[in-house]
């Protein structure tokens, strides 16, 4: 982590509702739920950018700008970037561990996203940018054991990151953090632990472990076959942070003049296994499957979970919907879209 004096920090003039923030990403779950969560603020200048063609956009925001273009791609960056006040860097490569398991270049090209947009984000006289990270950052020598302890922001050094997207990761939060040791443009810079809830992938091989253990009950459910595949033991841990959370902390991280440069990790501190995981959807659903493990599919790391000590001491906040409620919500979307793809209605899956 950089350790260089960081500059003075001079107080910016108040947002107004017309001024431009471009969300990159926005066809995707979290940054489609970012653009909707300043559009109920208030704002009314909201460019939302994806490569991805409209009909495949998570969310359709009404009133915000949306552009399909590729953001790999330096032409596109300035065109997205022109007259911003803020931008926030959500797109990416990703998915599920089956998909950056086995898509490492993929993840990686990645880079180029963000190098070409904070460039063009400082070129553009932006304010502050924020950058997308991800617990894949942290040294994976850390999370070999599922009763890991809780990962806190100095554990991505010595670096030893997950390979391909973690990596992209950790290199992209050191152009954020030189943008601002160097240039003075105010960069944030949020490590996101595995984000759920309504509105995100659910099938198709990008989902996460809660939208994938909710889909395969109520398949089973409805096909009659109460088992359920899981990767893995089921005895690797994770945190789950629900969406409207996420959205709140990107805000809260972007504008406190004490996190420029920093990072900080944007998670749940409830750690649960995945075996765990299934029991909670079984709850939900008010039925008992019987398992089988996998254990030649991908299983990412032995456990992880967020270090939430920083972000409650300068924000005297964390992520706090409970992973019992985050689910119940979740499942009941998944459902309704489940159903309404057997109806033969056209609907997203990510």
């Amino acid at each position: 982590m950089n350790t260089e004096t960081k500059r003075v920090v001079e107080k910016d003039a108040p947002m107004k509702p017309e001024d431009l923030i471009v969300i990159t990403g926005a066809g995707g779950f979290i940054g489609g739920n970012l653009a909707l969560y300043f559009k109920n603020k208030g704002f009314t200048n909201i460019r939302a950018v994806d490569k991805k063609p409209l009909y495949e956009w998570y969310l359709h925001v009404p009133g915000v700008e949306n552009l399909c273009l590729d953001v790999s791609n330096e032409t596109n960056c300035r065109r997205v970037c022109e007259g911003a006040v803020e931008v926030y860097n959500l797109a990416a490569d990703m998915g599920g561990m089956g998909f950056i398991e086995r898509f490492r270049v993929e993840c990686l090209r990645s880079i180029l996203i963000n190098t070409h947009m904070v460039e063009a984000a400082y070129n553009a006289g932006a304010r502050r940018y924020f950058f997308s990270s991800s617990a894949c950052a942290y040294n994976t020598t850390l999370q070999e054991d599922p009763n890991v302890r809780a990962l806190k922001e100095s554990d991505a050094y010595p670096a030893m990151s997950e390979r391909g997207y973690g990596w992209e990761k950790l290199i992209s939060e050191q152009f954020c953090e030189e943008y601002w040791h160097e240039r003075g443009m105010k960069t944030a810079i949020a490590r996101f632990h595995n984000v759920y809830g309504p509105h995100g992938t659910w099938d198709g091989g990008r989902e996460k472990a809660p939208a994938a253990m909710c889909r395969k009950v109520i398949e089973g459910i409805d096909k009659g076959d109460l088992s359920i595949n899981i990767w893995g033991s089921g005895e690797q841990t994770r945190s789950f942070m629900y969406i409207d959370d996420c959205v709140k902390g990107i805000d809260m991280i972007t504008h406190c003049d004490d996190l420029i440069a920093t990072p900080i990790n944007l998670g749940s501190s409830e750690m649960v296994s995945i075996n765990k995981l299934v029991d909670m959807v079984e709850k939900i659903a008010g039925v008992k499957m019987e398992r089988s493990y996998d254990m030649d599919a991908p299983q990412g790391v032995a456990g992880r979970n967020s270090d939430n000590t920083f972000i409650q001491k300068v924000l005297g906040w964390e992520p706090n919907t409970s992973l019992d409620s985050g689910l119940a919500a979740t499942y009941e979307w998944i459902k309704t879209q489940y159903d309404a793809r057997k109806a033969g209605k056209r609907v997203g899956i990510g």
